[in-house]
């Protein structure tokens, strides 16, 4: 089976400054890959090129063999983007939120309140469906920003440094729903922590000043001796 998502010698120049480039990899449906590099290595903007926030100075993304630049409208409804940090409005409330979210993917509004109960649910939101966002802690507003990127059950997810600001019991519950998004779809997710990608990932990109520093499959069972070592090694032992 092709990949899902081609990622193909991405590139992005910002006033004249290469802020990435030379980046290639492919996520599989029924993948997990981690985006594992220092801050300020690159993985946002990976990140962000993807989706289709930012336009690439080079190179492509294909998603299911379709051009992203080509096909943007198309192509963007399949992609959940949870970027940090996550795009709320904190003066509405949960529920309005993920409604809200669920109509600009083009739902009508009982499609929507009914995407928009199910993530809710799907997310470990069902008790504060009612609070305004902006009272929520930091952890439950993660959560809000995770639900809105599937809100549309699409088959690419992207997460940025998604357990951002959990405590270590909210951590084990979004690895365990990146791991259940995992088995249905094609997950891409960034992290600076090396213990996040060898807990969830089949496999690593490494990124370094803007740049692929090698990438490595994951043993099924989660044991990656050495990872930290060869992490270190690949980014110049920075860190």
């Amino acid at each position: 089976m092709p990949p899902l998502l081609e990622v193909s010698q991405l590139e992005r120049r910002d006033a004249g400054r290469v802020r990435l480039a030379g980046v290639s990899f492919t996520v599989a449906q029924g993948e997990v890959v981690g985006l594992l590099g220092l801050n300020g290595a690159g993985k946002s903007t990976t990140l962000a090129l993807i989706a289709g926030a930012l336009a690439p100075s080079a190179g492509r993304v294909l998603l299911d063999g379709r051009d992203l630049a080509t096909a943007p409208h198309a192509l963007r409804a399949c992609i959940g983007f949870l970027p940090e940090p996550p795009p709320l409005y904190p003066d509405f409330t949960v529920d309005e939120f993920l409604r809200f979210a669920a109509r600009l993917r083009g739902m009508d509004r009982a499609a929507a309140r009914t995407a928009a109960t199910r993530v809710r649910e799907r997310c470990g939101l069902a008790q504060v469906g009612r609070r305004l966002i902006g009272q929520l802690s930091k952890g439950y507003r993660q959560r809000v920003g995770l639900a809105q990127a599937i809100v549309h059950d699409p088959p690419l997810v992207l997460l940025d440094e998604p357990t951002a600001g959990l405590d270590p019991a909210q951590c084990r519950e979004a690895r365990e729903l990146i791991a259940e998004l995992g088995r249905e779809r094609a997950v891409l997710f960034s992290s600076h922590l090396l213990d996040e990608v060898e807990r969830v990932c089949t496999r690593v990109e490494v990124l370094h000043e803007g740049r692929p520093a090698g990438g490595f499959a994951l043993r099924a069972d989660g044991d990656s001796a050495g990872l930290e070592a060869r992490f270190h090694a690949l980014t110049g032992g920075a860190g």
